[in-house]
């Protein structure tokens, strides 16, 4: 299993469109081979204390997947293709992080 920590920052005050497009992909990836969870997160309203927060134009995408094979497949599906040029001038930058359980 690899696990997936994608940090994606929205252009100021584009982070509800970028949400709306990643929420309409969620079907499509959470119905792929391989895939184990997919979802979104943002900071929380009413963090405790000790929180760092992301900021109010990032999502973190939290991904697991049965294998590094099906995250590649998951890379290259046309349903992805299609995200990425849609969401292309939404996004400011973005990071990602493809882990092994400890």
């Amino acid at each position: 299993m690899v696990h997936v920590l994608a940090m994606v920052t929205a252009k100021p005050g584009q982070r509800d469109a970028l949400l709306e497009a990643f929420r309409a992909n969620v079907p499509a990836v959470r119905a792929e081979q391989g895939c184990i969870e997919y979802g979104a997160a943002v900071d929380a309203h009413d963090p405790p204390p000790f929180q760092t927060a992301f900021g109010p134009d990032t999502i973190i995408v939290i991904e697991k997947w049965e294998g590094i094979e099906a995250l590649k497949a998951h890379a290259a599906s046309p349903h992805m293709a299609a995200y990425g040029a849609k969401t292309k001038d939404l996004i400011a930058s973005r990071a990602i992080h493809v882990l092994d359980p400890a």
